[in-house]
């Protein structure tokens, strides 16, 4: 994938994941890659590596940290009504916002 991709998610929002081992769990969004069409959620999709001793880890060992997925299998969660939730796009002055498709409050305030 050369070109970024509009990703329907932003950094520090509240996602729930649609697929995977990690199903029906919800998590803030740590990372948002347009560019690979991926995103990192926190506390989903955890993976270990093991890592040589360094300066800021001078013990090494094994690390658990999260790793990327595919923004396709992530759904928005409305802040205001809480429900996993498509995006509609509502006009506020001469910008287009953020809307939820359930209730039609605005998320990106």
């Amino acid at each position: 994938m050369a070109t970024a991709v509009k990703l329907h998610v932003k950094k520090g929002d509240t996602v729930l994941i649609l697929s995977g081992k990690d199903k029906g769990k919800e998590g803030k969004i740590l990372e948002a890659l347009p560019k690979k069409g991926k995103v990192i959620v926190e506390g989903v999709n955890q993976v270990k590596r093991h890592t040589k001793p360094s300066q800021v880890n001078p013990q090494g060992g094994i690390i658990t940290k999260e790793a990327a997925l595919a923004a396709s299998k992530v759904m928005l969660v409305c802040p205001s009504c809480k429900k996993a939730t498509r995006i509609a796009k509502a006009l506020e002055g001469q910008n287009f916002k953020r809307a939820c498709k359930k209730c039609g409050e605005v998320i990106d305030k």
